[in-house]
């Protein structure tokens, strides 16, 4: 069964090949292989009366049956010598006689390109009569034998470097995660504890700790002062005075390696490890110095956010998000990304962003974080939203509960009191509002007011930004004319589900006698006949399938999870519409092609070929029907 198996599923290695480069591991191939060939060969009549022996081009023998050949009592060794050269320049069996030995050398070649880089030697008496047969059919066993050996390696060689890959992968990750998590805290004290935390767990077996300048965090026994004392025996104070990593070994085999925790601006102590005796891996070195790095630089960005005044804060907080809200261009990603910026920069309980529907006129609660508002919408006259879409205004509020001035859902359901509140404007006008409250009364200032206001200002002209390039790219994808996507999005989206799919079905639509319509009519008329075409057939498919206007009067539907079945149902209802539908009366012809994954050709060129051979089809039978391709 194995057999039979790997017949028709070739090993994937089996046709790799030596190369000039691996020079190198050849002896060791040639001893291990010559062991197994003469473990499984030493019945042959040759190993009674002959010695063998392998060589490499270049003179070397690197193994023999019995003893070396250097020891047998050879009275020339140019007799050897000869046979070998022979074999190697005419890349053919080579027998050599002398005056009391013969030798015959067979060349070894490559599976590949049958280049030769060994050959088999057989020496025996001279009156020995030498089976070349049986001699050449076993230097291609001990080839068989090398190849063995050489895909063991090879494939030794594949899992040592996937086990390398995975590891570094893992680490990697390993280190992204952990870099996120520092650089997600914004006070000294959480980033400390959060590197001490993270090396304990990458480093189970490890005692980790941590030596400041100055002591950041208070009854945390992990951090301790940076001293001075014996500087020269103190790797602390070494790593920390030359600003590059020191190491010991103690008496058990254990390691302790310190690692400055450098900033861009200055350093501010040492990262230290004890590990035990075989815990430690050379290769995590670098990993670890990058974690230190990481953890200087998060501290730095801690340490700074700590000592900045009030002021240079703001203007820090409205570049940062800023910069943040213009690198994003979906406007749902922009509102959720000022909610929680929002949250953390007022200090605030709750964020609620809300976008103003221009045709229902409400406002629609689009990001926040009170689940049970999730989903409100209210209309442009209720509460703070109505307030501030009259005024156009920002607004703040320190006591709800004593002022009440309107009604408000969000101050009721979340018991709050203090309120600092903007508008959203897209060219002069309001499109959204953000709403920020607390639970406390008078607890926002006036300059959060002021601030919230400015940063409403960004806020819109990244909606601004957002609202531009969701235009450009609907000018982009759709035809102007019937509304429909254009063909090159409609050949993306194809090759995007054919990715994840198992199966899909393409229409091709075409107007019959088009040209005779436009010079019958007008295009004027022509064009409006694409329309109302193209309105049928969006009418007549889901929400997710993808209608495009292929080229000229041909359009083009593409049903993702759909078999032919229920496409030929669906064209066929579009073919029945258009012709009791349009004014002036048309008909339509129609193709169908569907691809599933046990097509052995899957792409959008092969699906578009068969439904336009289809609809060539339908054409040539009198048009106004809907033929299928074949797969």
């Amino acid at each position: 069964m194995f057999n039979e198996w790997n017949v028709k599923h070739p090993i994937w290695f089996a046709n790799e090949d030596i190369h000039d480069a691996d020079e190198p591991y050849l002896p060791s191939l040639f001893e291990d292989s010559f062991l197994q060939w003469g473990n499984e060969a030493s019945a042959l009549a040759s190993f009674r009366v002959g010695q063998f022996g392998i060589y490499s081009r270049d003179g070397r023998c690197h193994a023999t049956e019995g003893h070396r050949i250097e020891e047998m009592n050879i009275s020339d060794e140019d007799v050897v010598r000869s046979a070998l050269q022979a074999a190697f320049d005419n890349k053919g069996t080579s027998h050599t006689v002398a005056s009391d030995i013969q030798v015959v050398a067979i060349p070894i070649t490559r599976r590949n390109d049958e280049k030769i880089f060994a050959a088999l030697l057989f020496i025996s008496s001279i009156d020995v009569t030498p089976n070349l047969f049986e001699l050449e059919a076993t230097a291609l066993h001990y080839k068989s034998c090398f190849y063995r050996s050489f895909e063991q390696l090879y494939v030794k060689d594949m899992l040592q470097y996937q086990e390398r890959t995975d590891k570094e992968a893992s680490r990697r990750d390993a280190l992204f995660l952990v870099a996120k998590r520092l650089y997600d805290q914004i006070d000294v004290t959480s980033v400390l504890s959060e590197m001490l935390h993270s090396l304990e767990t990458l480093y189970p077996d490890s005692e980790v700790n941590m030596h400041l300048s100055q002591d950041y965090v208070d009854g945390d026994p992990r951090v301790k002062p940076l001293v001075f004392k014996n500087t020269a025996h103190d790797i602390v104070a070494q790593a920390f005075l030359d600003g590059k990593p020191a190491k010991e070994h103690d008496r058990d085999g254990g390691m302790r390696l310190a690692v400055p925790m450098s900033g861009k601006q200055a350093a501010y102590g040492v990262l230290c490890i004890t590990i035990g005796r075989g815990k430690w891996d050379d290769s995590d070195l670098p990993a670890f110095l990058l974690l230190a790095d990481t953890a200087g630089s998060a501290f730095e960005n801690a340490k700074l956010y700590e000592q900045s005044n009030l002021l240079i804060n703001e203007l820090k907080l409205i570049n940062d998000m800023t910069k943040r809200l213009n690198q994003s261009l979906r406007v749902k990603e922009i509102f959720q990304f000022a909610t929680s910026e929002l949250l953390t920069i007022f200090g605030a309980d709750h964020c609620c962003v809300l976008q103003l529907n221009k045709e229902t006129n409400q406002f629609v609660v689009k990001s926040g974080n009170i689940p049970a508002l999730a989903t409100e919408t209210y209309s442009s006259e209720y509460g703070f939203c109505g307030i501030i879409y009259r005024t156009k205004e920002p607004l703040i509020i320190s006591d709800y509960w004593n002022t009440r001035v309107v009604t408000s859902k969000l101050m009721d359901n979340t018991g709050s009191r203090s309120l600092i509140a903007a508008p959203i404007f897209v060219d002069g006008e309001v499109v959204g509002a953000i709403l920020i409250t607390h639970k406390k009364a008078s607890f926002f200032s006036y300059d959060n007011y002021k601030l919230l206001q400015v940063m409403s200002t960004h806020i819109g002209l990244a909606v601004t930004n957002a609202s531009l390039h969701a235009e450009v790219r609907r000018m982009v994808i759709t035809d102007n004319l019937t509304g429909l996507h254009a063909r090159h999005y409609l050949n993306e989206q194809i090759q995007n589900r054919q990715r994840k799919d198992a199966f899909g079905s393409l229409i091709l639509v075409d107007i019959d006698y088009f040209k005779r319509v436009n010079d019958t009519f007008g295009h004027q008329v022509g064009d409006r006949i694409l329309v109302q075409v193209s309105n049928i057939i969006t009418s007549s498919i889901r929400e997710d399938d993808i209608a495009a206007r292929w080229g000229g009067e041909e359009l083009a539907v593409y049903l993702p999870g759909v078999r032919t079945e229920k496409a030929l149902r669906i064209a066929e209802r579009i073919r029945k519409q258009v012709a009791e539908e349009t004014d002036p009366t048309v008909t339509v012809s129609c193709g169908v092609s569907e691809w599933t994954f046990d097509n052995e050709k899957i792409s959008v060129e092969s699906l578009f070929y068969r439904a336009d051979m289809a609809l060539y089809e339908a054409k040539n039978n009198g048009r106004n029907c809907v033929i299928v391709g074949e797969n």
